[in-house]
């Protein structure tokens, strides 16, 4: 286990944003996170890596959990002179053998050291997904990584964190709006539902069956 949330609840005022949601990470697992615009996907994975706090429930995590995280979009000046080798030392130096390695990682290498602004929406995200390996993470998480990218670019990705989760043997969280893709290539799905007050917030889905699961907790 790397991380596990049980009954877990974050509210603003008077409004449950999640709420009565059970979710675990383990080695080499994909977790997919769905559910529409405003359902407290983000939400819900901040909470899991302890950037917000919870109002009821509970979350462990395993001592000096290494997390690698790449966001939905980095919006970045078209006049900003960086290129893909200066991004991944942008906060931290690492060993030129590190980071040929994960840029390798994610087909990357070969591309040589070009601005960062010429990539297409695919290699760019495929450079932030580097760009979090190379701390060498126990939980990757994701947060919408095929966000502006085509069917394609969605399909190599993909495929690329198959790769990196069994190589690797990372958890992996992946926050997104696909089902389709969930239900085929999850190991768990936790669907995040837009609620009021003490209405349930999250099912579980069979990723084989497609049968929902209830979780824990009070209607």
């Amino acid at each position: 286990m790397l991380v596990k949330a049980t009954d877990m609840g974050v509210r603003r005022g008077e409004r449950w944003i999640i709420r009565h949601v059970d979710l675990t990470v383990d080695r080499g697992q994909l977790i997919y996170l769905i559910g529409a615009n405003g359902a407290g996907k983000s939400t819900c994975a901040k909470a899991i890596l302890g950037l917000l706090a919870i109002d009821e429930g509970s979350v462990e995590r395993i001592p000096a959990l290494k997390v690698g995280y790449v966001p939905q979009r980095l919006a970045l000046s078209p006049t900003l002179p960086l290129t893909v080798r200066r991004l991944m030392t942008l906060t931290e130096r690492f060993p030129s053998s590190r980071i040929e390695s994960a840029l390798a990682a994610v087909g990357l290498h070969r591309l040589g050291d070009p601005p960062v602004t010429t990539l297409s929406g695919g290699e760019f995200q495929r450079l932030l997904l580097a760009r979090a390996l190379i701390h060498r993470p126990d939980l990757l998480v994701l947060d919408e990584p095929a966000q502006g990218v085509d069917m394609a670019g969605s399909g190599v990705l993909l495929d690329l964190i198959q790769d990196i989760r069994r190589d690797l043997q990372c958890g992996v969280l992946l926050i997104s709006h696909d089902l389709h893709a969930a239900m085929s290539s999850g190991d768990d799905v936790v669907v995040l539902v837009p609620h009021e007050h003490d209405e349930r917030s999250v099912g579980l889905v069979d990723p084989y069956t497609g049968a929902a699961r209830q979780g824990s907790g009070q209607n």
